[in-house]
């Protein structure tokens, strides 16, 4: 099993890795399924109100991959969101290179659509870049695309946390009035868009420098090469150097994109399918489907009957694979592991109860031979403490002498305060016992005598 956080998130495998945190596929065991867990790792004030911003939010749209949860323990912080399998827009590229039109035409359609509900929030994202935004693994169906990463987002009029004059996102995305220090506002989120926009398109990313230098100097170019007229048209409005001539919302560049669409020409019939992988792979031995195959162990649970510690073996004769070892460290997460289950030793172990269990042939038991399921027995140094059994060397001459002479031992007396009813209680002395009888005899005869006389 993988490392349990907080007690409830089980890290299985690491799926990606951020600017402060690697995300991690997880099961989460009290909603019962699987999710992506984004692992902190720094610890800095900066970094924690960084976090404390990020899953604060509560965005709900399909095409917005905004936290669900969050959990902390001791030092270390995480917080979960929905597991998406498709790889990025970067994987898509990697795989295909340069998109169709119309294909990138619905993907930038989705990506403004959870946009404009980012900045209905009053949230500036701050980061749009194909590694952030990620896909859905639709096959050859239709594409599905969420907005993901609001690690340096924020809402407009929270003050900074960053110094003046230091920029904050990915080199390569600035919008024109971001390198200039200007307060983070959403017109600098559409710039990023389009040049998305452009990578997806023409399979490489865009030089942004260039290209805002064109526009001051020229004015809007013309259409590049493998771009519609219609489509640039959009793509130009979304590039302008200057914001106050850029579109100001996402709404509004995402009509002007649905007219556009609507004069592409349809795609020919030799046109190859774009289809979108699984980037993230099966789920390691010991998952399935409907969570981890073996429950892990609960506080105050007792111990399994099979072993397993690191020397685990199965039993001879039971056809039984050896356990996987316990995962590897995984420090770089600064989450933890749990100890392994203690073993149970072998004089707990009962053969007949094992199935498939084949006892070996009987043979004299001295002292000097060690006991038949002793034989296998799991190393001493790899168990853990609460796990060693009882050394039997100190009591193996008097269990041999018991083997070899079955002599049933005595009944053990017991003091009682009381004796058995059938033994008698020893009377009187007859000097004590004969006077009291002569006396009872002549006052019954005196009574007797009375009662006449009446």
């Amino acid at each position: 099993m993988g490392e349990v956080f907080a007690g409830r998130y089980e890290l299985i495998d690491p799926i990606g890795r951020g600017g402060v945190g690697a995300v991690w596929r997880a099961w989460d065991h009290r909603r019962r399924r699987y999710v992506a867990a984004k692992v902190l790792q720094q610890s800095d004030a900066h970094t924690l109100l960084r976090f404390v911003r990020e899953q604060a939010l509560r965005i709900e749209h399909p095409h917005v991959l905004a936290p669900a949860s969050w959990a902390a323990d001791d030092d270390k912080v995480l917080f979960t969101m929905d597991l998406v399998s498709g790889g990025s827009l970067a994987h898509v590229i990697g795989d295909y290179g340069p998109l169709p039109p119309r294909f990138v035409c619905l993907l930038l359609d989705q990506l403004l659509s959870g946009l404009s509900t980012v900045h209905a929030e009053g949230v500036v994202h701050r980061d749009i870049k194909p590694a952030n935004i990620l896909m859905e693994a639709t096959g050859t169906g239709r594409p599905h695309l969420r907005l993901s990463d609001f690690g340096i987002s924020m809402r407009k009029g929270e003050p900074r946390l960053t110094e003046t004059n230091y920029v904050v996102g990915t080199p390569g995305y600035f919008a024109p009035e971001q390198m200039m220090g200007a307060e983070p506002d959403f017109p600098a989120d559409l710039f990023a868009v389009g040049l998305v926009a452009l990578y997806l398109i023409q399979g490489q990313k865009p030089d942004s420098r260039a290209l805002v230098e064109h526009f001051a100097a020229h004015g809007t170019p013309s259409a590049p090469d493998g771009i519609p007229e219609p489509l640039w048209q959009v793509l130009a409005g979304l590039l302008q150097p200057d914001p106050h001539a850029r579109f100001r919302t996402a709404t509004g560049a995402r009509k002007a994109l649905t007219a556009a669409v609507e004069m592409l020409p349809e795609p020919g019939p030799d046109d190859e399918p774009v289809e979108v992988f699984d980037q993230i792979g099966p789920l390691p031995p010991g998952f399935g489907p409907d969570g981890p195959v073996t429950a892990p162990q609960q506080p105050g649970e007792p111990a399994p009957a099979a072993a397993s510690g690191p020397a685990r073996q199965t039993a001879p004769g039971s056809g039984g694979q050896p356990s996987a070892p316990p995962p590897t460290s995984m420090s770089e997460t600064g989450s933890f592991h749990l100890a392994p289950p203690p073993e149970a030793s072998p004089s707990q172990q009962q053969p007949h109860q094992q199935p498939g269990f084949q006892q070996p042939p009987a043979a004299p038991f001295t002292a000097d031979a060690p006991p038949p399921y002793a034989v296998g027995a799991p190393d001493l140094s790899q168990a853990p403490t609460s796990d060693v059994p009882r050394d039997p060397v100190a009591t193996r001459a008097y269990t041999a002498q018991q083997r070899q002479t079955p002599v049933p031992a005595p009944p053990v007396q017991h003091a009682a305060p009381h004796a058995p009813g059938s033994r008698t209680r020893p009377g009187p002395p007859p000097k004590v016992a004969v006077p009291v009888l002569v006396v009872a005899l002549i006052c019954f005869a005196v009574g007797i005598w009375a009662l006449t006389q009446i």
